[in-house]
Protein backbone atom coordinates (compact mmCIF):
# COMPACT_ATOMS: atom_id res chain seq x y z
CA UNK A 1 0.00 0.00 0.00
CA UNK A 2 1.56 3.18 -0.75
CA UNK A 3 0.02 6.98 -0.31
CA UNK A 4 -0.55 8.85 -3.85
CA UNK A 5 -1.45 12.13 -4.45
CA UNK A 6 -3.44 13.10 -7.57
CA UNK A 7 -3.45 16.91 -8.56
CA UNK A 8 -6.28 17.20 -10.80
CA UNK A 9 -9.86 16.16 -10.78
CA UNK A 10 -10.68 16.08 -14.42
CA UNK A 11 -12.08 12.85 -15.26
CA UNK A 12 -8.73 11.33 -15.94
CA UNK A 13 -7.85 12.32 -12.37
CA UNK A 14 -10.91 10.73 -11.25
CA UNK A 15 -10.57 7.97 -12.82
CA UNK A 16 -7.31 7.26 -11.65
CA UNK A 17 -7.98 7.98 -7.88
CA UNK A 18 -10.76 5.32 -8.16
CA UNK A 19 -8.00 2.79 -9.68
CA UNK A 20 -5.49 3.37 -7.19
CA UNK A 21 -8.19 3.02 -4.42
CA UNK A 22 -8.97 -0.13 -5.42
CA UNK A 23 -5.45 -1.42 -4.95
CA UNK A 24 -6.28 -0.18 -1.75
CA UNK A 25 -3.47 2.77 -1.96
CA UNK A 26 -4.13 5.73 0.63
CA UNK A 27 -5.84 8.49 -2.29
CA UNK A 28 -5.86 11.74 -2.06
CA UNK A 29 -7.09 14.28 -4.54
CA UNK A 30 -6.45 18.15 -5.25
CA UNK A 31 -9.13 19.85 -7.11
CA UNK A 32 -9.43 23.25 -7.88
CA UNK A 33 -13.30 24.03 -7.50
CA UNK A 34 -14.80 23.56 -4.23
CA UNK A 35 -17.62 22.14 -5.40
CA UNK A 36 -15.80 19.28 -7.18
CA UNK A 37 -14.62 18.31 -3.94
CA UNK A 38 -18.23 18.59 -1.60
CA UNK A 39 -19.02 16.26 -4.26
CA UNK A 40 -16.37 14.17 -4.13
CA UNK A 41 -16.17 13.96 0.03
CA UNK A 42 -19.81 13.88 0.41
CA UNK A 43 -21.21 11.43 -2.30
CA UNK A 44 -18.29 9.99 -3.61
CA UNK A 45 -18.67 11.18 -7.23
CA UNK A 46 -17.17 13.56 -9.17
CA UNK A 47 -20.92 14.61 -10.45
CA UNK A 48 -18.85 17.64 -12.82
CA UNK A 49 -16.35 15.67 -14.90
CA UNK A 50 -17.13 11.81 -14.54
CA UNK A 51 -20.97 11.94 -13.63
CA UNK A 52 -22.40 8.17 -12.53
CA UNK A 53 -19.43 6.55 -11.45
CA UNK A 54 -19.15 5.62 -7.40
CA UNK A 55 -15.80 6.24 -5.78
CA UNK A 56 -14.78 4.82 -2.54
CA UNK A 57 -15.03 6.46 1.09
CA UNK A 58 -11.06 6.25 1.06
CA UNK A 59 -10.43 8.70 -1.87
CA UNK A 60 -10.21 12.07 -0.23
CA UNK A 61 -10.26 15.47 -1.50
CA UNK A 62 -9.55 18.99 -0.63
CA UNK A 63 -8.16 22.50 -2.54
CA UNK A 64 -5.41 22.02 0.07
CA UNK A 65 -1.97 21.47 -1.70
CA UNK A 66 -0.02 21.12 1.18
CA UNK A 67 -2.65 18.52 2.79
CA UNK A 68 -3.26 16.04 -0.58
CA UNK A 69 0.71 15.52 -0.81
CA UNK A 70 1.79 15.21 2.78
CA UNK A 71 3.56 11.66 2.99
CA UNK A 72 3.15 11.06 -0.87
CA UNK A 73 4.81 8.48 -2.05
CA UNK A 74 4.15 9.06 -5.89
CA UNK A 75 2.57 12.10 -7.02
CA UNK A 76 0.50 12.31 -10.48
CA UNK A 77 -0.03 15.63 -12.15
CA UNK A 78 -3.12 14.80 -14.31
CA UNK A 79 -3.98 19.15 -14.76
CA UNK A 80 -5.26 19.99 -17.86
CA UNK A 81 -1.22 20.58 -20.72
CA UNK A 82 -2.28 24.51 -20.21
CA UNK A 83 -2.22 24.40 -16.28
CA UNK A 84 0.59 22.25 -15.56
CA UNK A 85 3.48 24.89 -15.04
CA UNK A 86 0.69 26.58 -12.67
CA UNK A 87 0.09 23.35 -11.02
CA UNK A 88 3.63 21.84 -10.40
CA UNK A 89 4.98 25.57 -9.40
CA UNK A 90 2.45 25.86 -6.54
CA UNK A 91 2.80 21.99 -5.61
CA UNK A 92 6.99 22.11 -5.97
CA UNK A 93 7.81 23.14 -2.38
CA UNK A 94 5.24 20.52 -0.91
CA UNK A 95 6.26 17.73 -2.74
CA UNK A 96 7.94 15.15 -0.21
CA UNK A 97 12.09 14.96 -1.22
CA UNK A 98 11.76 10.81 -2.04
CA UNK A 99 7.99 10.83 -4.11
CA UNK A 100 8.31 9.79 -7.85
CA UNK A 101 6.64 12.10 -9.77
CA UNK A 102 4.31 10.90 -12.68
CA UNK A 103 3.11 13.46 -15.59
CA UNK A 104 -0.49 12.13 -17.14
CA UNK A 105 -1.23 15.63 -18.57
CA UNK A 106 -1.09 15.43 -22.98
CA UNK A 107 -0.62 18.46 -24.58
CA UNK A 108 1.90 20.88 -25.93
CA UNK A 109 2.23 23.97 -24.35
CA UNK A 110 0.89 27.54 -25.81
CA UNK A 111 3.69 30.26 -26.37
CA UNK A 112 6.99 28.40 -24.93
CA UNK A 113 6.31 25.22 -27.41
CA UNK A 114 6.97 23.20 -23.85
CA UNK A 115 6.14 19.38 -23.78
CA UNK A 116 4.93 18.83 -20.45
CA UNK A 117 8.15 17.16 -19.78
CA UNK A 118 9.99 20.48 -20.14
CA UNK A 119 7.49 21.90 -18.09
CA UNK A 120 8.28 20.05 -15.15
CA UNK A 121 11.82 19.69 -15.69
CA UNK A 122 11.59 23.89 -15.21
CA UNK A 123 8.61 24.09 -12.71
CA UNK A 124 10.02 20.96 -10.66
CA UNK A 125 14.24 21.33 -10.63
CA UNK A 126 14.19 19.07 -7.68
CA UNK A 127 12.81 16.27 -9.08
CA UNK A 128 15.06 14.47 -11.16
CA UNK A 129 15.00 11.90 -13.67
CA UNK A 130 15.24 8.92 -11.69
CA UNK A 131 12.16 10.40 -10.17
CA UNK A 132 10.12 11.44 -12.77
CA UNK A 133 7.76 9.61 -15.47
CA UNK A 134 5.08 10.12 -18.08
CA UNK A 135 2.19 8.09 -18.02
CA UNK A 136 0.08 7.51 -21.37
CA UNK A 137 -2.08 5.44 -23.76
CA UNK A 138 -5.43 4.64 -24.83
CA UNK A 139 -7.49 5.35 -21.95
CA UNK A 140 -10.82 6.57 -21.86
CA UNK A 141 -11.30 7.64 -18.37
CA UNK A 142 -14.72 5.87 -18.05
CA UNK A 143 -13.45 2.93 -18.71
CA UNK A 144 -10.35 2.78 -16.42
CA UNK A 145 -13.17 3.90 -13.73
CA UNK A 146 -15.12 1.27 -14.01
CA UNK A 147 -12.10 -1.46 -14.28
CA UNK A 148 -12.38 -2.57 -17.64
CA UNK A 149 -9.13 -4.01 -18.96
CA UNK A 150 -6.90 -1.20 -20.04
CA UNK A 151 -2.73 -1.03 -20.99
CA UNK A 152 -0.73 2.11 -20.41
CA UNK A 153 2.75 2.88 -20.30
CA UNK A 154 5.40 4.87 -18.13
CA UNK A 155 8.19 6.57 -19.03
CA UNK A 156 11.06 7.90 -18.12
CA UNK A 157 14.67 8.81 -18.72
CA UNK A 158 16.76 5.47 -17.92
CA UNK A 159 13.41 3.57 -16.90
CA UNK A 160 14.62 3.68 -12.51
CA UNK A 161 10.89 5.74 -12.28
CA UNK A 162 9.03 3.94 -14.62
CA UNK A 163 10.02 1.09 -13.07
CA UNK A 164 9.23 2.22 -9.30
CA UNK A 165 5.71 2.81 -10.66
CA UNK A 166 4.66 0.20 -12.51
CA UNK A 167 4.34 -2.01 -9.33
CA UNK A 168 2.08 0.67 -7.55
CA UNK A 169 -0.48 1.03 -10.05
CA UNK A 170 0.32 -2.26 -12.15
CA UNK A 171 -3.29 -5.08 -11.74
CA UNK A 172 -4.49 -7.45 -14.10
CA UNK A 173 -7.01 -5.19 -15.72
CA UNK A 174 -4.60 -1.92 -15.47
CA UNK A 175 -1.26 -3.29 -17.05
CA UNK A 176 1.96 -0.69 -16.81
CA UNK A 177 4.49 -1.42 -19.72
CA UNK A 178 7.19 0.69 -18.89
CA UNK A 179 9.67 3.24 -21.63
CA UNK A 180 12.83 4.53 -22.01
CA UNK A 181 11.45 7.33 -24.36
CA UNK A 182 9.42 10.00 -22.55
CA UNK A 183 9.83 12.10 -25.85
CA UNK A 184 8.62 9.90 -27.73
CA UNK A 185 5.87 8.90 -25.31
CA UNK A 186 5.06 12.56 -24.29
CA UNK A 187 4.62 13.67 -28.71
CA UNK A 188 2.52 10.95 -28.63
CA UNK A 189 0.10 11.46 -26.02
CA UNK A 190 0.03 15.60 -27.45
CA UNK A 191 -0.51 14.97 -30.67
CA UNK A 192 -3.20 11.89 -31.22
CA UNK A 193 -5.72 14.87 -29.86
CA UNK A 194 -5.05 16.80 -33.16
CA UNK A 195 -5.55 14.03 -35.69
CA UNK A 196 -8.66 13.13 -33.70
CA UNK A 197 -9.94 16.22 -34.52
CA UNK A 198 -9.51 15.39 -38.20
CA UNK A 199 -10.47 11.83 -37.67
CA UNK A 200 -14.14 13.49 -36.10
CA UNK A 201 -14.31 15.84 -39.26
CA UNK A 202 -13.38 12.58 -41.48
CA UNK A 203 -16.53 10.83 -40.11
CA UNK A 204 -18.74 14.00 -39.35
CA UNK A 205 -18.60 14.43 -43.14
CA UNK A 206 -19.34 10.85 -44.60
CA UNK A 207 -15.71 10.35 -46.36
CA UNK A 208 -15.94 6.85 -45.19
CA UNK A 209 -13.79 4.24 -43.40
CA UNK A 210 -10.86 4.65 -46.38
CA UNK A 211 -10.80 8.39 -45.62
CA UNK A 212 -10.63 7.37 -41.76
CA UNK A 213 -7.77 4.71 -42.33
CA UNK A 214 -5.35 6.91 -43.61
CA UNK A 215 -6.23 9.81 -42.11
CA UNK A 216 -5.18 8.16 -39.13
CA UNK A 217 -2.48 6.50 -40.60
CA UNK A 218 -0.90 9.48 -42.61
CA UNK A 219 -1.56 11.06 -38.85
CA UNK A 220 0.93 8.86 -37.39
CA UNK A 221 3.51 9.20 -39.95
CA UNK A 222 3.40 13.37 -39.10
CA UNK A 223 3.30 12.54 -35.40
CA UNK A 224 6.45 10.01 -35.95
CA UNK A 225 8.21 12.89 -37.44
CA UNK A 226 7.76 15.38 -34.83
CA UNK A 227 8.65 12.59 -32.54
CA UNK A 228 11.92 11.61 -34.42
CA UNK A 229 12.89 15.39 -34.83
CA UNK A 230 12.53 15.91 -31.19
CA UNK A 231 14.65 12.70 -30.31
CA UNK A 232 12.51 10.09 -30.05
CA UNK A 233 12.60 6.67 -30.90
CA UNK A 234 10.30 6.05 -33.99
CA UNK A 235 9.54 2.74 -32.37
CA UNK A 236 7.70 4.27 -29.83
CA UNK A 237 5.16 5.84 -31.91
CA UNK A 238 4.11 1.35 -32.84
CA UNK A 239 3.13 1.16 -28.98
CA UNK A 240 0.32 2.34 -26.80
CA UNK A 241 0.87 5.81 -26.30
CA UNK A 242 1.40 6.26 -30.83
CA UNK A 243 -0.74 4.39 -32.58
CA UNK A 244 -2.81 2.81 -29.23
CA UNK A 245 -4.24 5.95 -28.27
CA UNK A 246 -4.22 7.24 -31.44
CA UNK A 247 -6.74 4.71 -32.64
CA UNK A 248 -8.74 4.85 -29.60
CA UNK A 249 -9.03 8.78 -29.59
CA UNK A 250 -10.11 9.04 -33.61
CA UNK A 251 -12.62 5.91 -33.68
CA UNK A 252 -13.91 6.30 -29.90
CA UNK A 253 -17.32 7.94 -29.33
CA UNK A 254 -16.21 9.15 -25.67
CA UNK A 255 -13.04 10.81 -27.43
CA UNK A 256 -14.15 14.98 -26.62
CA UNK A 257 -11.37 15.81 -29.74
CA UNK A 258 -13.13 13.62 -32.31
CA UNK A 259 -16.17 15.57 -30.74
CA UNK A 260 -15.13 18.56 -31.59
CA UNK A 261 -14.00 17.52 -35.07
CA UNK A 262 -17.50 16.10 -35.87
CA UNK A 263 -19.32 19.63 -34.35
CA UNK A 264 -17.06 21.54 -36.27
CA UNK A 265 -18.33 19.56 -40.10
CA UNK A 266 -21.62 19.91 -38.58
CA UNK A 267 -21.30 23.67 -38.90
CA UNK A 268 -20.62 24.78 -35.20
CA UNK A 269 -18.07 26.85 -34.07
CA UNK A 270 -15.18 25.55 -32.15
CA UNK A 271 -14.81 28.34 -29.95
CA UNK A 272 -18.54 28.47 -28.70
CA UNK A 273 -19.12 25.15 -28.61
CA UNK A 274 -16.23 24.34 -26.58
CA UNK A 275 -17.51 27.40 -23.92
CA UNK A 276 -20.84 24.77 -23.18
CA UNK A 277 -18.28 22.00 -22.08
CA UNK A 278 -16.71 21.22 -18.58
CA UNK A 279 -14.17 19.43 -19.91
CA UNK A 280 -11.08 20.11 -22.11
CA UNK A 281 -10.55 19.08 -25.60
CA UNK A 282 -6.58 19.20 -25.70
CA UNK A 283 -6.48 19.38 -29.55
CA UNK A 284 -7.73 22.81 -29.57
CA UNK A 285 -4.72 24.30 -27.86
CA UNK A 286 -2.17 21.62 -29.13
CA UNK A 287 -3.36 22.48 -32.75
CA UNK A 288 -1.47 25.97 -32.44
CA UNK A 289 1.54 24.58 -30.14
CA UNK A 290 2.22 21.32 -32.51
CA UNK A 291 1.69 23.99 -35.76
CA UNK A 292 4.10 26.63 -34.10
CA UNK A 293 6.58 23.55 -33.14
CA UNK A 294 6.54 21.79 -36.57
CA UNK A 295 7.49 25.27 -37.97
CA UNK A 296 9.83 25.59 -36.19
CA UNK A 297 11.54 22.76 -36.65
CA UNK A 298 11.18 22.65 -40.38
CA UNK A 299 8.67 19.43 -39.96
CA UNK A 300 6.28 18.69 -42.07
CA UNK A 301 2.73 18.04 -40.53
CA UNK A 302 -0.02 18.77 -42.78
CA UNK A 303 -2.88 17.52 -41.19
CA UNK A 304 -1.79 19.11 -38.19
CA UNK A 305 -1.23 22.37 -40.13
CA UNK A 306 -5.29 22.23 -42.11
CA UNK A 307 -6.62 21.42 -38.06
CA UNK A 308 -4.94 24.64 -36.93
CA UNK A 309 -6.75 26.19 -39.84
CA UNK A 310 -9.96 25.12 -38.97
CA UNK A 311 -9.98 25.84 -35.50
CA UNK A 312 -7.82 29.00 -35.01
CA UNK A 313 -8.25 30.75 -38.64
CA UNK A 314 -11.53 29.71 -39.47
CA UNK A 315 -10.89 28.52 -42.92
CA UNK A 316 -13.48 26.50 -44.16
CA UNK A 317 -13.19 22.62 -43.75
CA UNK A 318 -14.06 22.11 -46.90
CA UNK A 319 -11.57 24.17 -48.24
CA UNK A 320 -9.10 22.66 -45.74
CA UNK A 321 -10.31 19.12 -46.45
CA UNK A 322 -9.26 19.91 -50.27
CA UNK A 323 -5.72 21.65 -49.32
CA UNK A 324 -4.91 18.23 -47.88
CA UNK A 325 -6.54 16.05 -50.57
CA UNK A 326 -4.46 17.94 -53.70
CA UNK A 327 -1.15 17.86 -51.91
CA UNK A 328 1.53 16.28 -54.60
CA UNK A 329 2.49 12.46 -53.98
CA UNK A 330 5.72 11.42 -52.23
CA UNK A 331 7.71 8.70 -50.00
CA UNK A 332 5.52 7.16 -47.50
CA UNK A 333 8.38 7.27 -45.18
CA UNK A 334 9.64 10.76 -45.84
CA UNK A 335 10.83 12.36 -42.68
CA UNK A 336 10.80 8.80 -40.92
CA UNK A 337 13.51 6.89 -42.27
CA UNK A 338 16.31 9.72 -42.59
CA UNK A 339 15.29 11.26 -39.63
CA UNK A 340 14.10 14.83 -40.81
CA UNK A 341 11.98 16.69 -44.48
CA UNK A 342 13.85 19.53 -44.44
CA UNK A 343 17.63 21.24 -44.51
CA UNK A 344 16.54 22.54 -40.64
CA UNK A 345 16.07 18.87 -39.21
CA UNK A 346 18.42 17.17 -40.54
CA UNK A 347 21.04 20.11 -39.27
CA UNK A 348 19.07 19.46 -35.90
CA UNK A 349 19.86 15.57 -36.35
CA UNK A 350 23.36 15.55 -37.16
CA UNK A 351 24.79 16.05 -33.32
CA UNK A 352 22.86 12.55 -32.51
CA UNK A 353 24.14 11.08 -35.24
CA UNK A 354 27.64 11.70 -34.40
CA UNK A 355 27.05 10.66 -30.54
CA UNK A 356 25.38 7.48 -31.62
CA UNK A 357 28.56 6.42 -33.88
CA UNK A 358 31.40 7.50 -31.17
CA UNK A 359 29.64 4.54 -28.55
CA UNK A 360 30.15 0.93 -28.44
CA UNK A 361 29.11 -0.94 -32.02
CA UNK A 362 29.60 2.31 -34.16
CA UNK A 363 33.42 2.71 -33.39
CA UNK A 364 33.49 -1.07 -33.50
CA UNK A 365 32.61 -0.63 -36.95
CA UNK A 366 35.12 1.98 -37.88
CA UNK A 367 37.31 0.48 -36.36
CA UNK A 368 36.66 -2.70 -38.62
CA UNK A 369 36.60 -0.60 -41.58
CA UNK A 370 39.51 1.10 -41.10
CA UNK A 371 41.54 -2.43 -40.02
CA UNK A 372 40.03 -3.98 -43.50
CA UNK A 373 41.24 -0.88 -45.24
CA UNK A 374 44.98 -1.59 -44.05
CA UNK A 375 44.75 -4.86 -44.46
CA UNK A 376 43.79 -4.30 -48.29
CA UNK A 377 46.53 -2.11 -48.97
CA UNK A 378 49.26 -4.02 -47.28
CA UNK A 379 48.32 -6.78 -49.70
CA UNK A 380 50.47 -6.72 -53.03
CA UNK A 381 48.73 -7.34 -56.36
CA UNK A 382 49.41 -10.04 -57.99
CA UNK A 383 51.79 -10.58 -60.85
CA UNK A 384 50.02 -11.21 -64.38
CA UNK A 385 51.07 -13.86 -66.11
CA UNK A 386 52.67 -13.99 -69.04
CA UNK A 387 51.55 -17.22 -70.58
CA UNK A 388 48.43 -17.33 -73.26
Amino acid sequence: MAKISIIGAGAWGTALAAHASRLEHVVNVWAREPQVVEAINERQENTFYLPGVKLSPEVVASTNLDAVLEGAQLVVFVTPAQHLREAARAAAPAIPRKAIVAVASKGIEEGRLALMGQVAQETLPQVGPERLAFLSGPTFAREVANGLPTDVVAASAGMKAARRLQPWLHSPTFRVYSSDDPVGVEVGGAMKNVIAVAAGACDGLSLGNNARAALITRGLAEITRLGVALGANPLTFLGLAGVGDLVLTCTGDQSRNRTLGMKVAAGFDADTWLRTQHSVAEGYPTAVAARDLARKLGVEMPITEQVYNVLHRKISILDALKRLLEREFKDELRGIRRGGVSGKTKRAARPARKIATSRGAGTKRDSAKKAGATRKKSVPKPKRSTRR
